[in-house]
């Protein structure tokens, strides 16, 4: 017993693993809590604040344009005016036209 309790006391100390990241083909050491946050994110994600530091690249925003249902020289006649059930094409009717800037 008395060999067991020595041996635990001559153990080395276990030492802190070093979490690194790769942004942009350099490696940097950081805290475990900003590690997950880049895998979270994914290490493309980021860009090189300065020398030290590293942001994350801001989102592209996406422009979604829906097109509109409009009055048009020809066009569609609905059945009961519901604009996703279209009778025929005549004279006067409506189309679906995305507006433009």
């Amino acid at each position: 017993m008395l060999d067991l309790v020595k041996a635990m006391k001559d153990l080395e100390p276990i030492k802190e693993k070093a979490h690194t990241v790769t942004i942009q083909g350099q490696s940097i050491v950081v805290t475990l809590e900003k590690k997950l946050e880049v895998m979270r994110h994914g290490e493309d994600a980021y860009k090189w604040k300065s020398a030290t530091e590293f942001v994350l690249k801001p989102k592209p925003k996406v422009g979604v344009v829906y097109p509109h249902l409009r009055k048009a020289d020809k066009g569609y006649n609905f059945y009961d005016n519901d604009p996703y059930y279209p009778k025929d094409i005549v004279e006067e009717g409506y189309t679906w036209q995305i507006d433009t800037e």
